[in-house]
């Protein structure tokens, strides 16, 4: 089993992988959510008129610094510099649903797929804050991850 999963030794302890031999090339990773909400929930969103304010803005700005956060929140995921984050929202009224793209690009030794998949997470979680004074049922699912390219690995598009 440790031999293919590369965060255990040939002991089968968890360790962080040395990438120090891994060429830094550009690396891009897209990744996906989806929150749903009560079609009234959805319309304060829409309209703007949640109390707290400007929440796919700020959803935004979470989850960029959320992505600038990754090698601290998940234990063996390498600290990188990340070069380029962006989140885009596609609001759908006829499920009261808002998916949530996210993308993070470095030049360096190890892929951002995890980057990425926090941005879209924290993008969805801080909506889920801003709005959880009217709906507390709301549900995040369908995160995953799109693609990702560059490396030894080359591209993989789910």
């Amino acid at each position: 089993m440790t031999a293919d999963l590369t965060h255990f030794d040939a002991a089968g302890q968890a360790h962080m992988v040395d990438v120090s031999a891994k060429a830094e090339t550009h690396r891009r990773a897209i990744a996906q959510g989806r929150i749903t909400m009560l079609p009234a929930t959805f319309a304060k969103l829409a309209a703007g008129s949640a109390a707290k304010g400007d929440v796919l803005g700020i959803a935004r700005l979470a989850g960029i610094m959320g992505a600038k956060q990754t090698g601290s929140l998940i234990p063996l995921c390498h600290p990188i510099p990340l070069t380029r984050v962006t989140v885009e929202f596609v609001s759908d009224a006829a499920n009261s649903s808002v998916t949530c793209t996210a993308t993070a690009e470095t030049v360096g030794r190890t892929g951002v797929e995890m980057e990425a998949l926090t941005t879209a997470t924290i993008s969805l979680l801080t909506i889920y804050d801003m709005l959880k004074a009217v709906d507390r049922g709301m549900v995040i699912d369908a995160v995953k991850l799109l693609e990702k390219h560059g490396g030894k690995s080359g591209s993989w598009v789910g």
